[in-house]
């Protein structure tokens, strides 16, 4: 039997928020051990002057803890 948890993470990006949430997984799993889903809790962008800054992703991190 395994126990797993879920993290929060945010993640932003310049680009899209297909590319924030790459971001996200990516260095989560660079942290985390046994990543085994993410899902996008929500979604933001960041605006000046009228144009789009920044994507942001809330992700919610699920990993399998060790025996």
């Amino acid at each position: 039997m395994s126990v797993a948890r879920v993290t929060e993470i945010i993640a932003s990006s310049k680009k899209s928020f297909e590319d924030a949430i790459e971001k996200g997984v990516s260095r989560s799993c660079k942290t985390l051990e046994n990543v085994k889903s993410a899902w996008v809790k929500d979604q933001k962008v960041e605006v000046s002057e009228g144009k789009i800054t920044a994507y942001r992703v809330t992700l919610m991190v699920t990993f399998v803890l060790k025996d």
